[in-house]
């Protein structure tokens, strides 16, 4: 019980700066939209909004997945680790989540080459740990099966689908100073 008050904790808190820090940047700057674009195409910007708006509902599936569904006495994810890989794997997400955007104007305001890869390097780990709930997912013992598990798998789908290909690889790609 004590990794499920832990994931709650971080889920809470974690949840909270990301908004938090998502809500200052965008009333922070007035050129906000312009730079949180970075260099994706205009032809590719309606794709990626509706993959965020995916990969934001799919984050609810996996997580109240992990959360009501899993024993975390019982629980092993991929294959040796616990249900304490859980707080873990969302503090990787959540923290620098909450980081990138106050970065990415560091970067963008200093003109950083430096700041900018600490923003891509911020990017590749909030893609690999998302990249981790879907294999724990995947191979968590013991199996579930039923609709709930199902929306969770397709959630953390549609959400490394965001983290990994379109923020880290594209985004990361093609912002520019």
């Amino acid at each position: 019980m004590q990794a499920k008050r832990r994931l709650i904790a971080v889920f809470l808190i974690g949840g909270l700066a990301v908004l938090g820090s998502y809500l200052w940047g965008v009333l922070a700057r007035p050129d906000a939209g312009q730079i949180l674009w970075g260099g994706v195409p205009e032809s590719m910007r309606p794709y990626y909004t509706v993959n965020m708006l995916l990969a934001a509902a799919g984050y609810f599936p996996f997580t109240f997945y992990i959360l009501f569904r899993l024993d975390p006495d019982k629980t092993k994810a991929a294959g040796k680790f616990g249900y304490g890989l859980f707080p873990v794997l969302y503090a990787a997400i959540l923290i620098p989540s909450a980081l990138w955007l106050p970065l990415v104007y560091v970067a963008v305001e200093q003109a950083s080459l430096v700041w900018l890869w600490v923003v891509r390097a911020t990017l590749a780990l909030v893609g690999a740990a998302s990249l981790g709930i879907l294999i724990a997912l995947l191979k968590v013992r013991p199996p579930r099966a039923g609709l709930a598990y199902w929306l969770a798998v397709v959630g953390s789908i549609f959400f490394c689908i965001q983290t990994v290909i379109l923020d880290a690889i594209v985004w990361g790609g093609t912002i520019r100073l």
